[in-house]
Formats: structure tokens, C-alpha cells, sequence
């Protein structure tokens, strides 16, 4: 496929609001790929080289673009406030003649300028940023542009794009659930494109394979211990710590994952050293990351956050030292061990660690009687965690999914009504007066996520709850995301308007005195008196659905 055909196809994405028509569109373009050139485009067409987890970083700013570009960039770019459209308008006046380029020789180009590094590294991108476009015609040139800066909007996620590849074999979403369990378990969206290109439809499950994260299974919710028993009978109940989520791959070398598929293996080189150290098996484990006290006391998610950092990681290592404790295992020795039962894949676990300071094994108890469960929340409580997990003894392990072979259950919070709290993402923000200029923020719009239409509903805006310090990293955190018009996928009323829209990446959890019902918020419901816990590890289509707001709903009438 030539580059230009894929621009022309970016463009009508760009020019389309609705999920099913992007849909369409995205899988016509699939269907004219090679399976080679689909793995490419699935990146590309989301403004990466890769999975976000191993895509090289550009590290080109507007500053060095509007530089490679020329004299007349500086003065369109203050008029179009754009480059893709800047460079688009410089090519277009002039008449030249375009070399027919494929798309994987774009994605090599566009790979050797994100790799250079060392001196001289930003003339030499220039040059070669130069180079490129200067082979390519107006509009190809304007996505390749948004592409290095980091600005592709397609308005579209990885859902969208695994919709599209059931269209291409099937005309319809009916294929949806097996590519989506193959992605489930290889999340690598390239990977799953060239595999159904491939195989010219849904042929294979695919296993796991290290260096390739597991989307990590989710909890459903109890209100009561009774809750729990009734749905388990006998199980597994084990801490449930409030740290940072991790998937360990271990071979040779150790790369860990987070919860939203975030490679952060260099934050963590102490847990790292221990894994290598205390389990001699290739193999994928799963645990929480948390700082301990003196005594051996689990300390608040807010000591354990410090460490997630690029700089100073030495430092804050004496500082915050970590443990990791596991609670199961996913791939042993190139066997997949995701479908055995829980309380199998337990003893495995067992089986591969060896004593030591850094990894330990979650604390769990096997329930015979409902009155266990109670005793062990207790317990763990003392211990100093938010409450526990309770497993199926004979579960598979629900990549991606929330299902009853895992039930939470936790303390509740302060007064509220609710037995949770809300992990909701950012879509935008007003500007900050009084105290807050000083800080560019002063209230953030936050919402829920339906998976069935890709969308993101309303339901707070928060101006309180935060300290100083909190402000301050909101901002920081939201600039770098900033849109130049609302994304396609957030439904929101022209009551909630924002300064600034947000490309949804920010997830952070609430908690509130209760959910009430709103005409203003459009997921229908709205959080009275919204107060931020903490900034989450996890992917935005990972966050409190419609569907789980609705149970949250349901269990706050029940407990009154």
C-alpha cells in the first residue's frame, strides 16, 4: 500500500464523527493491507511506531518542527496554530512532482528519526524529517507531521480498530469477541492485525508470550461477606493491597508492566534484581508493588506512588524501598497456565519462589464457612490494606475481563453511601482563578466509559478535593494532552463545557458521599461532593463503565 492511500483514509477518519462509520472506513483500509502493512498501520494510524508500551519517542517539540520546516512555517504556524496544515499549505503552492512511496518505507523513515539519539541528534531528525516530506505529497506530509509531533486525532481506540477487523472478514462486529480475546491476551494491536490478515479470519487462540502484556483481569464487587459466599461457596480470599499493579515477564532479562501496559521496568530496578533472584523459571507473574513501614505494616498508595518516577530512581530507592507480592502465575516455562484453576495456578506460584527480601507471596486463606470471610477482612484491615480479594478456587484467569471468579471487597469509605470509589477519566478543564491561576486549573470534567459505543459520558466536574501539590501535578499531567477541539467519542452537554479539551489518558479515582441522578451530566448520574484518592496505573478504556456505575447505583439503594 502506498503512503498517500493510507493519508486519504487518515483523512476521512479525521472528517468522521461515528463509531460505526470510522469502523467502516478503517476496515477497507485493513482489506487493501498485506498482513506486514497491517501490523504498520494499526501503529500509524494511532501516531505510534508500535504498542505504547515499546514506541520509541520522537522527541521532536513544535520548536524544532517549525525549524526543520523554514522561514514561512513561524508565520503560518501563529496564523493555523497547526503544522500538519501549515506544511499541507507550504506544499500545496508549490508544484512538484512526489515519489510513489510505500507505507513501510514511511514507518522506516519515521523509525530512524525516532531512534537517533546522542550529539547532534536534533539537527540530524531535522534533516531526515526534511528529507521525507520533501519525497511526499501535501496531505501525506500533514499526517506524517502529526504523527512526529504526537498530534494524529483520530478519535478512535483500540476497540474501534479491533471492530474493524471483524468488518473486514465479516461485514459485521460478529467476530468482535475472538479478536478481542486475542488481544486480551497479546496486547499488541499490530500483532493481532497481521495474525487475522494472516490467517484470513479467526483461526487460533493465541497464548502468551513474554515481552507481550496480558490485558490483567478485573474484580466484580460484593457488598457483604454473605455476598461473596453465596456466589463462591468455598474459596481463596487474599489480601488486597493498595499499591501499583504489576506483571513481571521474566527470561533472561526482567520487564515488568503495569496495569496500563506502561513498560516500567527502569523505575523498579530493586524488584527487578528480585524476581531475576528469587525465581529461576521463565515465566509470567502477576502482584502489587507496595512500600512497607519498620514493622512490616503496609503503608498508604500515596508512599508507594513516590517511586514511580524517571529520576532519581536510586535515591528514592533507599528512600521508598518496595516489595512486590505475587498472586498467580500466567505462563510457566512456555505452558499456558491461564485456563487451569486458580488454586492450581496458586501451588505453581508456590512452586517457582524462593525465599527472599524482595518477592513474597500475597497473604491468602482457604474459606470452608461464610464466617471466615469476615474474620480474614478484619484481618487484613488490621494489616493495613483497603480489604480483600475473593477468588474461585477452580477460576481460569479473565484476561481483560471483569468476571465473578474475582470479587473485591473493601472498607467503607468515611461516611458515603458508597461501597467504592469511581475510577473516571479526565476529558478537560477550566482555567484556574484566584489561588489557582497560579496553577492553570481550576476544576477538571471527568467521566465514565461505555465500551459498546467507544464513548466517554459525564458524570463530575471536580474543583475540590486536591491539594496544592495535587493541582499542580494535575496540570502538569493534562497540558502535554490538550486538544484543539472536543474528541469525537466524549458526549458531553453544553452545561459542562471546558477552557480545554483533553485526549482521554488521565484516569484518577473518586470517591463521593453518593451518586445522584443529573439531566446535566450525560452519563445520567453525577457525584455528590467528588474528592480525588489518587492518580491511576490503568488504561482510560479501563475505568469505571456504564455498566459497573449502573451496579454501583443499584448496591447504593440496597445499602440504604
Amino acid at each position: 500500500m502506498k503512503f498517500s492511500e493510507l493519508a486519504k483514509y487518515l483523512h476521512k477518519l479525521e472528517g468522521t464523527a461515528g463509531r460505526n462509520e470510522m469502523t467502516v472506513i478503517l476496515a477497507e483500509m485493513f482489506a487493501l493491507a498485506t498482513p506486514e502493512e497491517a501490523r504498520l498501520i494499526a501503529y500509524m494510524t494511532q501516531g505510534k511506531l508500535g504498542p505504547a508500551y515499546k514506541s520509541p519517542d520522537f522527541g521532536i517539540a513544535d520548536k524544532s518542527m517549525v525549524k526543520a520546516l523554514g522561514g514561512e512555517a513561524k508565520i503560518l504556524f501563529d496564523k493555523l496554530g497547526d503544522l500538519g496544515l501549515v506544511i499541507e499549505q507550504l506544499k500545496s503552492i508549490k508544484v512538484s512532482k512526489y515519489k510513489s512511496i510505500k507505507v513501510s518505507e514511511v514507518y522506516e523513515k519515521l523509525w530512524d528519526i525516532a531512534t537517533i539519539s546522542g550529539t547532534g541528534s536534533q539537527d540530524k531528525k531535522q534533516q531526515l524529517i526534511i528529507n521525507l516530506l520533501s519525497e511526499v505529497d501535501p496531505v501525506s506530509a500533514k499526517y506524517i507531521v502529526k504523527m512526529i509531533l504526537g498530534k494524529l486525532r483520530t478519535g478512535f481506540s483500540d476497540m474501534t480498530i479491533l471492530d474493524s477487523l471483524s468488518w473486514m472478514l465479516s461485514g459485521s462486529k460478529k467476530l468482535k469477541p475472538q479478536i478481542e480475546a486475542m488481544y486480551n491476551v497479546r496486547a499488541d494491536l499490530g500483532q493481532i492485525a497481521m495474525q487475522v490478515k494472516m490467517d484470513k479470519g479467526v483461526k487460533r487462540e493465541l497464548g502468551p508470550v513474554i515481552g507481550t502484556p496480558i490485558l490483567m483481569a478485573k474484580c466484580e464487587r460484593a457488598e457483604t461477606t454473605l455476598d461473596i459466599w453465596e456466589r463462591l461457596d468455598k474459596c481463596a480470599v487474599e489480601y488486597k493491597l493498595d499499591g501499583l499493579r504489576i506483571q513481571a515477564h521474566i527470561s533472561d532479562k526482567v520487564t515488568l508492566f503495569s496495569r496500563g501496559l506502561e513498560n516500567v521496568t527502569s523505575m523498579y530496578p530493586d524488584i527487578c534484581e528480585g524476581l531475576k533472584k528469587q525465581i529461576n523459571h521463565n515465566c509470567i507473574v502477576e502482584g502489587e508493588m507496595i512500600a512497607l513501614d519498620k514493622n512490616g505494616r503496609f503503608l498508604p498508595f500515596q508512599e508507594t506512588v513516590q517511586r514511580k518516577r524517571k529520576y532519581d530512581i536510586l535515591e528514592m530507592l533507599e528512600t521508598v524501598p518496595l516489595n512486590i507480592f505475587l498472586f498467580d502465575v500466567l505462563m510457566l516455562d512456555g505452558s499456558n497456565v491461564m485456563n487451569e484453576a486458580n488454586e492450581t495456578r496458586r501451588k505453581l506460584l508456590e512452586s517457582i519462589v524462593t525465599p527472599g527480601d524482595t518477592v513474597k507471596l500475597m497473604i491468602r486463606n482457604k474459606i470452608e464457612q461464610e464466617k471466615e470471610i469476615e474474620e480474614f477482612f478484619q484481618q487484613s484491615l488490621k494489616a493495613g490494606t483497603e480489604g480483600i480479594i475473593a477468588k474461585k478456587l477452580d477460576g481460569g484467569y479473565a484476561a481483560g475481563a471483569r468476571d465473578f471468579n474475582w470479587i473485591k471487597y473493601k472498607k467503607s469509605y468515611q461516611q458515603s453511601a458508597l461501597s467504592d470509589t469511581l475510577d473516571v477519566v479526565v476529558m478537560g478543564y477550566d482555567e484556574g482563578q484566584g489561588k489557582r491561576s497560579k496553577f492553570g486549573i481550576g476544576d477538571f470534567l471527568a467521566g465514565v466509559y461505555n465500551p459498546e459505543s467507544d464513548k466517554y459520558f459525564t458524570i463530575a466536574k471536580v474543583g475540590t478535593g486536591l491539594t496544592d501539590e495535587e493541582w499542580q501535578r494535575m496540570a502538569s499531567n493534562l497540558k502535554p494532552q490538550i486538544t484543539m477541539t472536543k474528541p469525537s467519542n466524549f458526549e458531553v452537554s453544553s452545561q459542562m463545557k471546558c477552557d480545554h479539551w483533553v485526549e482521554p489518558k488521565i484516569v484518577v479515582e473518586l470517591l463521593a458521599d453518593e451518586i445522584t441522578k443529573s439531566p446535566m451530566h450525560t452519563s445520567g448520574y453525577a457525584l455528590r461532593f467528588p474528592r480525588l484518592v489518587s492518580f491511576r496505573e490503568k488504561k482510560p478504556t479501563d475505568a469505571t463503565s456504564m455498566k459497573e456505575l449502573e451496579k454501583m447505583v443499584k448496591l447504593q439503594k440496597d445499602r440504604r
